[in-house]
């Protein structure tokens, strides 16, 4: 382990011990085309040099907007490798964070993947002093290929390379990652080689893959979370299989047949929703059992059930939730599962189908894992599991948790003042998440500090926790408690228009030629969803249930400015979005 000082030292790591032919694979004309680790490491090697015949050194910055891809990987080691900056941006942001970024960061060099994405940054390339070089991954017109940057490899050797990888420090810069944010611009994270490889190490026993174990990544690697486990996956020898596309991860997923997955809440619930719209679909005695197993797994817990309920699930397990398991491919050990709160409903259903959903918990800001449901230390339905090594963890007076590690970042690029303001007088990162342990051991997070709001009555409203509780509703895509100094909460609500027109025709009514605007207006849909708040109403004390709603036509999206890219609401833009419903709702 000692070997490991800078990322850059991962693949080499893996030449040593684990060369594999399928480092990362893509679908390529219906094929999985495999790249070796040493083609990798000697592609990285030709980047490093063409990159220092560009004239790049160490400590320029270079962006990468693009989707997920080994081109990607590629260019992140050969940029380390000078000592130069990984600057990853979401490939989904608006053209005025780009902006913002690019000239924060002084960019030097940007390489995109796509046509859009490069008509993007020409935009804005003349506001963009620094910016020397835009490149694309795919070849698009008027553009030069990435490959043009081994035009200049010629002027370097491995061996200045080698020279300069010896010169880079574990303590050294490794990448600015900007964090969306749900309010102002985007804030730089500076995070050093032994920040990332620290969290690698740390996560080395919870993620149950080996050398050889087929992985599969579709979340965006431009986060540090999917980012991590790319290094991760790489220091143990995985096999990483990159998704075609959102639309295609279930058939990609049934294809690679992979060991573990990463995922985040909101494509849990998809997947969920569509295991049970086909048990749906199910008739007489096989959907009896389908909806048996189903209420079995809602009741599923790792302690203090019976040996009549533990026949019971063996049962489901093999009559039922097999099914659900090859729908995954059949070999998935976990999906690992972080950026927001997963829904404590679809842990119990996975954790019973046999399908071990590990919730993990950390920021941008510490590389990003605090604490893991894992195996080896136990799992705890509801919480985020126990800490990682070498990561301290403290419950501030007001509940807030602070941070301590290797794992905690250098500070906020160019932004001294704010750097300051989220550490305490003793050095403690402060996340901004309310939280506690329960049985002194596992991290169970409550709500972001920010987001907590007290209404009119001076009682404490805490909006994340009920959002997860009313998104156990099937007729609910997506929810924002609203009611900041106001006589009750409400709730801005986006219903699940597919299942809305399913509801519909079992009670014969057909909703097909109705657009979204004219379903949420109709008189039973409203009486529907206010019987349904009613229900999950019976969880929450009187104060905080949720007096009245209004139904929304169209999503929260990345595109609209309502949700980050890691899809956590912006409340603010959401509100101001949608004032006109808040006033209707207020106006007594």
């Amino acid at each position: 382990m000692n070997a490991i000082k800078r990322l850059f030292d991962i693949p080499y790591f893996q030449l040593a011990n684990y060369p594999s032919k399928d480092m990362f694979v893509t679908k390529e004309n219906g094929n999985w085309n495999g790249l070796s680790t040493e083609k990798f490491l000697d592609e990285a090697m030709l980047y490093s040099k063409g990159l220092l015949g560009l004239g790049i050194q160490k400590g320029d910055t270079i962006a990468l907007v693009s989707n997920n891809r080994y081109e990607w990987n590629i260019m992140d080691i050969a940029i380390q490798q000078i000592g130069a900056i990984v600057v990853p941006l979401y490939p989904t942001i608006s053209e005025s964070d780009y902006n913002y970024i690019l000239n924060d960061a002084s960019i030097k060099i940007c390489i995109v993947s796509s046509e859009e994405l490069a008509n993007k940054i020409k935009h804005i390339e003349a506001t963009v002093p620094s910016l020397k070089n835009l490149y694309t991954f795919e070849t698009v017109a008027g553009f030069d290929h990435w490959t043009t940057i081994l035009k200049t490899s010629e002027n370097s050797s491995d061996e200045i390379v080698n020279e300069i990888m010896q010169s880079v420090k574990s303590d050294d810069l490794a990448t600015i990652i900007y964090t969306s944010g749900t309010t102002g611009n985007p804030k730089g994270v500076m995070l050093s080689h032994s920040n990332i490889i620290s969290t690698v190490l740390s996560c080395v026993d919870p993620i149950p893959v080996e050398n050889g174990s087929k992985v599969l990544s579709f979340l965006p690697i431009c986060h540090i979370y999917e980012r991590m486990l790319h290094y991760l996956y790489m220091y143990l020898g995985c096999s990483i299989h990159f998704a075609e596309s959102m639309d295609t991860i279930g058939d990609n997923i049934r294809e690679v047949q992979p060991e573990v997955f990463s995922a985040v809440p909101r494509l849990i619930e998809k997947v969920y929703d569509k295991i049970i719209a086909k048990g749906e679909e199910l008739k007489g005695i096989k959907r009896s059992l389908f909806f048996w197993a189903v209420k079995v797994g809602e009741e599923f817990d790792f302690m203090g059930k019976s040996p009549f309920y533990k026949l019971k699930l063996a049962v489901a397990r093999k009559l039922i939730f097999s099914k659900w398991q090859l729908a995954l491919g059949g070999n998935v050990n976990a999906i690992a599962s972080g950026s927001a709160a997963l829904q404590p409903r679809l842990a119990r259903m996975f954790h019973a189908a046999g399908i071990p959903i590990l919730e993990g918990y950390g920021l941008t800001e510490t590389s990003p894992v605090v604490s893991v449901n894992c195996f080896k230390k136990g799992i705890r339905i509801g919480a985020v599991g126990a800490l990682v090594e070498n990561v301290q963890v403290k419950i501030a007076e007001d509940g807030e948790i602070l941070v301590k590690g290797p794992n905690v970042m250098m500070g906020y690029y160019n932004l001294p003042e704010e750097t300051a303001s989220v550490f305490d007088e003793e050095g403690w990162f402060k996340t901004g998440d309310i939280g506690e342990f329960t049985e002194g051991k596992f991290l169970k997070i409550t709500d972001r500090k920010k987001e907590i709001f007290k209404t009119s009555g001076g009682k404490y409203i805490v909006p994340q926790a009920m959002e997860n509780k009313f998104k156990e509703s099937r007729f609910i895509e997506q929810i924002m408690i609203i009611g900041e100094g106001q006589k009750f909460p409400a709730a801005l609500i986006v219903p699940n228009f597919v299942f809305i027109k399913e509801w519909a025709l079992r009670k014969k009514m057909d909703f097909s030629k109705y657009t979204n605007e004219e379903i949420i207006i109709l008189p039973t849909v409203i009486e529907r969803y206010n019987k349904e708040i009613k229900l999950y109403n019976q969880d929450f004390g009187s104060w905080e249930q949720v007096k009245k709603i209004a139904l929304l036509p169209s999503e929260f999206t990345i595109e609209s400015g309502e949700i980050t890219p890691t899809l956590k609401l912006k409340r603010k833009k959401i509100l101001e979005n949608n004032m006109a419903r808040f006033n209707e709702i207020y106006a007594d």
